[in-house]
Parts: C-alpha cells; sequence; structure tokens
C-alpha cells in the first residue's frame, strides 16, 4: 500500500474509519480513536493531500467532515473492498514483520481456511452468526475501560464467498 500508511497506525485508522462510517471530523476522529482532534485533523489532511481522502459536502459551520476519496470509474462497493483488502494485507503483513514481538503467552496466530457446500441461505446464516458472536465484543473499541486487563486489538477477517465455476471459453461452447 501507499508509503503514506506503511506504518502508520493513525492514518490506517482513520481510513479503517472512514470506510466504516462514512464521514467524520477530526473531532470525532479522535472520540473514536483516543487521540487528540489536532494530531487527527494532521492526519486527515495529510491523507487528502496523498488523494486518499476529501473533504465531504457539509453546510456551513467550522465543522470539517472528511470522506474517502470518491472515484469516479469504480462502484462505492469495490472502492471499499479494495480498501479494506488493503488494510487487511498491510496489517497482515506488519504482523507478519513484528510476531517475534508478541507476547509469549500469545498465539502466533490462529488462521484456518476451509470448503463448504452452503446453499445461499446457509452462507447468509453462517455470516450472520460470526457477526452475532463478535457483536459482543464491539464495545470494547469504545470504551476502552470495557477492555478486559491483558487485551490487545486482533484482527478477525472472515470472507464467504462462492466459488464459481470458471466461465466457458468459447471453444467449448462451440461459438468459437
Amino acid at each position: 500500500m501507499n508509503d503514506v500508511l506503511r506504518d502508520h497506525e493513525i492514518r490506517s485508522a482513520l481510513l479503517e474509519l472512514l470506510a466504516e462510517v462514512g464521514t467524520v471530523t477530526a473531532t470525532e476522529a479522535a472520540n473514536r480513536l483516543g487521540h487528540s482532534s489536532g494530531l487527527c485533523s494532521f492526519h486527515l489532511r495529510q491523507l487528502e493531500r496523498h488523494g486518499l481522502i476529501e473533504e465531504a459536502p457539509h453546510t456551513g459551520g467550522r465543522a470539517r467532515p472528511w470522506r474517502l476519496k470518491q472515484q469516479q470509474d469504480a462502484p462505492a462497493d469495490d472502492q471499499f473492498g479494495d480498501l479494506a483488502r488493503g488494510l487487511e494485507d498491510e496489517s497482515w503483513q506488519r504482523w507478519l514483520d513484528l510476531r517475534d514481538r508478541a507476547p509469549a503467552d500469545w498465539p502466533r496466530e490462529e488462521a484456518f481456511s476451509t470448503v463448504a457446500y452452503l446453499t445461499a441461505e446457509e452462507m447468509k446464516q453462517i455470516a450472520g452468526a460470526i457477526q452475532k458472536m463478535l457483536a459482543r465484543y464491539q464495545d470494547r473499541e469504545q470504551r476502552p475501560l470495557a477492555r478486559p486487563e491483558g487485551a490487545l486489538p486482533v484482527a478477525l477477517i472472515a470472507r464467504l464467498f462462492p466459488l464459481l465455476p470458471e466461465a466457458p471459453n468459447d471453444t467449448e461452447t462451440g461459438h468459437g
């Protein structure tokens, strides 16, 4: 990912927050991330300077909301997906680089992958069950006092998608 983000926790957190909530002011970002509004404002301006975010339309007042830069050639869902995957990849690479520093009592990582034959409804149910299970931990991001002693931020990434068959080429269908 862009050098402006590499090893920069605050800028990555700001981009993740914008991807989650849509628009945010420096004050709102500071409240959510636990930094000063001045620090958040500085990094938001840096992200704008590098073309990653832009000022969101607003009506008067001093509040200056920001949003992810709108791409003219890609649907918003694709933009978010690309941004999310980029942040995930960046976080994964950072983990690989730093995992030798992890506390000894923490596992190095818990990863699994499987293929299951599911209906569309079953896939939705599994996604819902994962989201429901994780929901009980979500308030800890906004409420640091709710975090148990020794809690660390953990990346939780789940991608559920059907494995579609390859599209037949023209020679296989008799059209070429």
